[in-house]
């Protein structure tokens, strides 16, 4: 499974706080756009798994054209926001797996409703993700991102760090480390905790390092 990309249509600017918190909350990257921008946005190269079309004060043409290129790159989920007050007035596109939400819904709903079309049940789950600071953690896919960038761990690199950030707030010696991490048969000394964590802070960087603390006569915690 790959990186999930959210094209935000919008006229107004009142869903990029949302989209923001999205970002952190899913393992996602999102590109606005605004009507007069839209033609770029979807020339851009990248593609995407959802688009959210926040309705308020688009034009006719506006929605014709995202309905056009949702059909054209093979039905691509759409979530609509639609107001309240125009809630008679909503259009969905005709196929594919769509659904709305309306403005006034919550942070919490907003987040479900979107990470249900972009995991339709076979893949990832919210729950497979883990965000702490810029760092997101994809249990499902074992991949680790620093501010949206991949980072190029080795199996046990990520092992290890996904192991204390699945865990945190409780401290593990590094004979507990070994067993958890590499395994009840591995016979190698615990040096190897070290030299991984030193590894593991190197390729994260000093924001996300900071979490992983050493514990003095014991081994290591995560703190969050």
């Amino acid at each position: 499974m790959h990186h999930k990309n959210i094209l935000l249509v919008a006229k107004t600017s009142r869903y990029i706080e949302r989209m923001r918190e999205l970002k952190h909350a899913l393992d996602v990257s999102i590109l606005p756009t605004a009507p007069e921008t839209f033609s770029q946005a979807i020339s851009s190269g990248h593609d995407f798994d959802l688009v959210v079309l926040d309705s308020s004060g688009l034009e006719q043409d506006t929605i014709n054209a995202v309905d056009s290129y949702v059909s054209d790159n093979g039905f691509i989920p759409t979530l609509v926001i639609q107001d309240e007050s125009k809630l008679g007035s909503l259009h969905l596109p005709a196929q594919g797996r769509n659904d709305f939400i309306t403005s006034t819904a919550s942070e919490a709903e907003f987040e479900v409703r979107c990470a249900l079309l972009l995991w339709p049940g076979e893949e990832s789950a919210p729950a497979d993700i883990v965000t702490v600071d810029n760092m997101t953690i994809n249990l499902a896919t074992y991949q680790v991102y620093i501010d949206e960038k991949p980072v190029d761990l080795t199996l046990m690199e990520y092992s290890l760090l996904s192991f204390l950030a699945t865990h945190p707030s409780r401290a593990y010696s590094r004979e507990t480390l070994l067993h958890r991490v590499w395994g009840f048969e591995y016979c190698g000394g615990t040096r190897t905790v070290d030299v991984h964590i030193r590894r593991v802070r190197s390729k994260v960087g000093p924001q996300v390092a900071s979490h992983i603390v050493t514990v003095r006569g014991v081994g290591y915690l995560f703190k969050i």
